[in-house]
């Protein structure tokens, strides 16, 4: 049976039944085909070696058509109203006649590593549309407010057709900050009223922000968000200026009555232009990339270290000396490293 809502990805799972090849992944990825594109997201999340080779030569092959869109992180603290934002300016990019996908983060669970949030139906107005893909991914744990490969599945969005992404992310805090580094535009969405504005300068999010928009700014919190806002502005003139040379401005908007919603969009549209114009845009995706093949360098190294028979062998007794106080931590590294040099030279 078909799904009721085919732009509403709920995370399918590739069968057995029907394994497919890269090369079939990459023809229905560039078809624009969104089962497809969400059968190749959810390879690029497995675990397993097989699916890890395939998602990897996907990749490869939809990279040259890649990077022509527009990558936006929306991010904020919990009950900011990510998702009825996302929806509300959603609506008008695609009646516009922009193709969207937007990436939202399910926040995992420490203790059970299973997703958080089980509603997926959110922004359900959106998902309906032709032109809209969701696709909802676990953090499964990691810092960051990102999924392990969102960077990947921006790419295989691009490469189907969509000339817009969006990256909603968990809004935890410090480690947030991670998206930056794989997007264009890092829009922070604030609430009026919600405790020192100064905070979250600490935090580093409002330093790495392009724009600051604060929502639900409609009715009796018309006045607060107001006040909000030049709380903000004042705080950001205490910022040195960014690297992009731009200055981001700090909006009002509400998803409810759409007031300021374009207002935003037109804040990402300018700093687009400034940022090509002066060079910055391509500069920044270029570090972007080499950030990224050092994180994975980084992180096949510990796949493989961990992943070693020696190190398996030799890491409870390590752990147990450290733990008893026999090893110090650089020691009990030391050795477990030592340990893998030698199984491998």
């Amino acid at each position: 049976m078909a799904p009721l809502n085919p732009n509403l990805d709920h995370q399918s799972r590739p069968s057995r039944s029907d394994a497919r090849s890269a090369a079939d992944y990459v023809t229905g990825i560039l078809d624009g085909n969104r089962v497809t594109l969400s059968q190749a997201i959810t390879l690029l999340e497995s675990t397993r070696p097989d699916h890890r080779d395939t998602a990897r030569t996907v990749v490869e092959e939809c990279l040259p058509h890649s990077g022509d869109s527009i990558r936006v992180a929306v991010t904020g603290v919990p009950g900011v109203g990510k998702s009825t934002f996302i929806e509300a300016l959603g609506q008008r990019l695609v009646a516009a006649g922009r193709h969207l996908a937007v990436l939202t983060v399910d926040p995992s669970s420490e203790r059970s590593k299973g997703s958080i949030l089980g509603d997926k139906t959110r922004m359900g107005t959106l998902a309906s549309e032709e032109d809209a893909f969701i696709r909802p991914s676990p953090t499964a744990g990691t810092l960051g407010g990102v999924a392990p490969r969102t960077r990947e599945a921006i790419l295989l969005c691009e490469a189907a057709g969509y000339d817009t992404v969006f990256v909603e992310t968990v809004g935890v805090g410090q480690s947030e900050i991670s998206v930056r580094s794989m997007v264009d535009f890092f829009l922070l969405l604030a609430l009026a009223g919600a405790g020192d504005e100064l905070q979250g300068i600490k935090r580093g999010i409002v330093e790495v922000a392009d724009a600051i928009a604060i929502t639900k700014a409609d009715g009796d919190n018309r006045a607060p968000a107001k006040a909000a806002r030049a709380e903000y502005e004042k705080a950001l003139r205490l910022l040195s200026e960014p690297d992009s040379g731009w200055e981001p401005p700090v909006l009002t908007c509400s998803s409810q009555t759409g007031a300021g919603i374009d207002e935003v969009w037109g804040a990402v549209e300018r700093y687009r232009a400034y940022t090509q114009e002066t060079g910055f845009f391509e500069e920044q995706r270029r570090r972007q990339a080499q950030h990224w093949m050092e994180q994975a360098i980084e992180q096949r190294l510990h796949e493989e270290f961990f992943s070693d028979p020696d190190v398996q062998a030799a890491r409870g007794d390590v752990e147990e000396a450290l733990q008893d106080g026999r090893l110090s931590s650089l020691a009990a590294a030391e050795r477990l490293l030592s340990i893998y040099r030698d199984s491998t030279s």
